[in-house]
């Protein structure tokens, strides 16, 4: 796979690549994510990667692939679409996806906000967003993944009574995204106490990178669902 720039339409901030791939990182990368992925251009048909799937689930940013390959193992008969543009993090998930004999997941290195834009409404039955880069700096909010459009975008590809969860342990990021997502058409916030947001949910699957404790706040689990 090329490690060449990313299309010019969009801008990806942040690191692509991180430290060299182990030899079999790069054998997983050069000889199995061809068979996973998709298409650069075109249209983002979920009705035909996962074919055979009623249930169907997309992990935005999937990092080290813990929580994507955790909640593809637990629930074999649903299929996972994950996104992520770290190098690295693709050759874990594919390491994963290798090690657990998983055929419920296909997964991309790609900038989501293009791959969103391709896919076609009602997609979806759960999208996930955890921890994402929070960019803290006033400057840099422009680079958060969670913007008016991209909150359109994924109510958009959410079925009706499909769900989103953004979770994040930085302060900043949780004012930032809270009032876009409140004011996203079609998207209700099922929150109903604080416990609702500080307790993790019942399927959540802490990851390693969770477990560094590295924001300024205890984890929020912001979960919405998409009105029917």
């Amino acid at each position: 796979m090329s490690d060449g720039p990313h299309p010019p339409s969009r801008r990806l901030y942040g690191r692509a690549k991180g430290h060299a791939l182990s030899a079999r990182q790069q054998k997983l990368v050069d000889e199995m994510l061809p068979g996973l992925s998709w298409a650069d251009d075109g249209p983002v048909n979920p009705d035909i990667l996962l074919a055979g799937f009623e249930t169907r689930v997309l992990e935005i940013g999937f990092g080290a692939a813990e929580h994507l390959t955790g909640q593809a193992t637990r629930n074999p008969d649903t299929g996972f679409m994950g996104i992520e543009p770290f190098l690295n993090g693709v050759a874990k998930a594919l390491a994963g996806i290798e090690e657990h004999a998983l055929a419920n997941v296909r997964v991309k290195r790609a900038d989501a906000r293009g791959e969103i834009e391709r896919m076609p409404d009602a997609s979806f039955d759960r999208i996930f967003l955890l921890f994402p880069d929070p960019w803290p700096k006033k400057r840099h909010a422009f680079r958060r993944f969670v913007q008016a459009d991209t909150a359109a975008q994924l109510a958009r590809i959410l079925k009706p009574g499909g769900q989103l969860r953004v979770a994040t342990d930085v302060r900043v990021y949780a004012d930032w995204a809270l009032p876009l997502l409140l004011d996203t058409p079609g998207l209700n916030w099922l929150a109903e106490k604080a416990d609702d947001w500080r307790i993790p949910p019942e399927d959540h699957i802490t990851t390693r990178y969770q477990s560094k404790h590295l924001g300024d706040i205890e984890p929020v689990f912001m979960d919405f669902q998409r009105a029917a």
